[in-house]
């Protein structure tokens, strides 16, 4: 338990960033797997106009942090692949 007055100002502002961290990392991985199922069902030109929006949220996770730019690169990298590969 925090006991001097810094440490629990610590606490709080941690348990408020962690809610903002877990609606960030949320939507990021909502968007991926909005998109993987259209791919899916075969929708491909309908997952490549929401390709823009799984972009900002995965580059807006490694901006804040969330995740790291090579994991960020590396999503955006297979969710483009895996549209050229549905494409075929």
């Amino acid at each position: 338990m925090a006991i001097t007055k810094s440490a629990k100002k610590a606490i709080s502002s941690s348990a408020r960033k962690r809610v903002f961290n877990e609606r960030r990392k949320r939507s990021e991985k909502e968007a991926r797997k909005g998109l993987t199922e259209l791919l899916v069902s075969g929708k491909i030109d309908e997952a490549r106009s929401l390709l823009p929006k799984a972009y900002k949220a995965i580059d807006k996770a490694a901006k804040r942090g969330i995740i790291k730019k090579n994991t960020a690169a590396r999503k955006k990298s297979r969710l483009v692949a895996a549209i050229k590969r549905a494409d075929k």
